[in-house]
């Protein structure tokens, strides 16, 4: 895995009412295994980042909206309890077949069924833009102990690069954030600082099928649509690109983790 680290911050970001929140987010209730299989993992610079920040090492964690388990797996590899927590009982499930020592709870992050006071950490991965921000901030701050360490976390496509930039459109990849984006967060945070880590995937071209299959888009849109959108994808990575079904592409992505310290 190809790591380079450096920092950015900045204003602005995607502004999803409660509504569309709800709405989008729904469509990951189902299909735990397909979503496990096909999305990318985290580079482990992104945890070793938020450990730093920790006033002491940190015992419990709670990895909030974990889905499968892609974040919870750092997590647990460097000896936390872990605990996590997803309204989606289907993914929850895949969770608990992969990571058994993981504590599986349903919940959300605007409502955490923990104790106050309970965690040294709190990770979010690829699904802040799911939270009512000020409600998760406010919970999230009475589960961690003062000193604690929030972590928001984000794989995004590097669109830097043309091709992905092009690819990025017709998947209707909508979670590349916008030069600027600084998440929102309540009051109970401070000292909010971000780390950027440049990675690359290797995928196949039925790889990133199955990868647009997973989006939130594509999960809400209609069979036509559906049907459009792998039309597009077949044509730039088999007739535009030249790949045949069984070359393999290093997709490069960027991880952008950001990190505050509970007051």
């Amino acid at each position: 895995m190809d790591q380079q680290a450096v920092h950015r911050t900045g204003r602005g970001g995607p502004n999803l009412d409660a509504g569309r929140r709800r709405e989008m987010g729904a469509a990951f209730q189902d299909g735990g295994e397909h979503y496990d299989r096909v999305r990318p993992g985290y580079p482990p610079a992104s945890l070793d980042w938020l450990l730093a920040a920790c006033p002491v090492a940190p015992v419990d964690a709670v990895d909030i909206g974990a889905g499968t388990g892609k974040y919870t797996v750092l997590l647990l590899e460097r000896g936390l309890a872990v605990t996590a927590v997803d309204p989606s009982e289907d993914m929850l499930a895949e969770l608990k077949r992969l990571h058994p020592t993981a504590l599986a709870v349903t919940g959300t992050a605007e409502h955490l069924p923990l104790p106050e006071a309970c965690m040294d950490l709190a990770t979010v991965a690829q699904a802040w833009h799911w939270c009512d921000p000020f409600a998760a901030s406010a919970s999230i701050a009475r589960v961690l102990r003062p000193g604690g360490v929030l972590g928001l976390v984000w794989n995004q496509l590097d669109v830097q690069q043309p091709w992905v930039h092009r690819l990025s459109r017709i998947m209707h990849a909508g979670d590349v954030h916008r030069p600027g984006f600084r998440p929102a967060l309540g009051p109970g945070f401070t000292d909010l600082d971000a780390q950027v880590t440049g990675w690359t995937q290797p995928m196949t071209p039925p790889d990133l099928l199955e990868l647009a299959k997973s989006r939130s888009y594509y999960l809400r849109a209609s069979e036509a649509t559906r049907a459009r959108v792998l039309t597009n994808l077949r044509w730039y990575l088999g007739e535009h690109l030249g790949h045949d079904d069984d070359d393999t592409l290093e997709v490069p992505y960027l991880t952008t983790t950001w990190r505050a310290l509970r007051n």
